[in-house]
């Protein structure tokens, strides 16, 4: 594995089939991680890691991301060890402070995310080193609770956009998953992951909705949906870093509302496609990689929707762009 890592993401809304070939493809096209969503609505996240371990010889694999509410720290240490077990050491583990939508719609309250998001982390790493761990913090109360297993050498990375996260994640993590795919975005963030005294090694991943196509209209198509719901969620402070109108985004969240994607699709705008998303050519997307990388990116996920056909996309990824990150 060269300096710059490659990962994919794949949410498990698919034919559990269907992804697994498409995991195995992106091994076999020189990917080096792959990363599940977690979300209740989908398959399970560690039940879909168990398939992908089994079909595969040698990426690193991991929920990206699952969070500290839906499920307690020992439960995630127990579920996270044993994917390491099935997959030979391979497991790495991605947890953030959670979705508020999908929280909100399961009557979980956020709060206190970056503190309780703490805990978990510590809880989780003390576990999975062995320890017989009582633990009384604000959020968990443990008393004596073990694994009957350890697997002290799982990397865990923090899902971080805000600065306290991003603070936050380079003081208590290995790495970073940052849903960001624009140069500006991680101007933005290097010096705040810098200010928690990351470890050697931190790798810093940029989480980048991506799609690529010889045809650079085509990839363009396909990436403007996911496009539409990131501007939608982008918080204000990230519209003004690139001067994206307010009353854009307004149109596309009014058109959500209605239910009316035709017309929510149709509110974006060249500007969004270009800050939301890493998309085009191979040697469209090369270049902006290489503009990710020279700021400090360690890692690219092709996130969704990866490209307008996904197996065509994962083999042209392999054979057009991971090649020019090598060494």
């Amino acid at each position: 594995m060269g300096d710059f890592m490659f990962g994919i993401e794949f949410v498990p809304d698919m034919p559990l089939d269907d992804l697994v070939k498409h995991c195995i493809l992106a091994e076999d096209h020189g990917f080096d991680a792959v990363w599940i969503t977690d979300h209740y609505n989908n398959r399970n996240v560690y039940a879909t890691l168990a398939l992908v371990a089994e079909r595969t010889k040698r990426v690193r694999l991991g929920p990206g991301v699952t969070n500290a509410y839906q499920v307690h720290p020992a439960l995630t240490a127990s579920a996270i060890a044993t994917i390491d077990k099935i997959s030979n050491g391979r497991a790495m583990l991605g947890i953030g402070a959670g979705d508020r939508t999908t929280l909100t719609s399961l009557g979980i309250q956020m709060d206190k995310p970056v503190a309780r998001l703490r805990e978990a982390v510590e809880i989780i790493r003390r576990l999975l080193a062995g320890e017989r761990l009582s633990f009384q913090g604000n959020f968990f109360k443990i008393d004596g609770a073990k694994l009957s297993f350890k697997c002290p050498e799982i990397p865990i990375y923090i899902g971080a956009q805000g600065p306290l996260m991003l603070r936050t994640a380079s003081a208590i993590g290995d790495g970073v998953l940052i849903n960001a795919s624009h140069p500006l975005d991680f101007k933005y963030a290097m010096p705040q992951v810098q200010k928690g005294s990351p470890k050697q090694g931190f790798d810093v991943a940029a989480y980048a909705s991506f799609s690529v196509d010889l045809d650079e209209g085509r990839a363009k198509k396909a990436v403007v949906p996911v496009v539409a719901f990131i501007a939608a969620g982008a918080p204000a402070p990230v519209l003004e870093r690139h001067g994206i109108d307010s009353t854009d985004v307004a149109a596309i969240k009014s058109a959500f509302a209605k239910g009316d994607f035709k017309t929510a699709f149709g509110s974006v705008t060249n500007q969004m496609v270009d800050v939301f998303s890493i998309y085009g050519s191979p040697d469209h997307c090369i270049q902006r990689i290489r503009e990710l990388h020279d700021i400090g990116v360690t890692q690219v996920v092709v996130g969704s929707p990866i490209g307008p056909d996904v197996s065509t996309s994962i083999r042209l990824i392999g054979e057009e762009i991971i090649g020019e990150f090598d060494g």
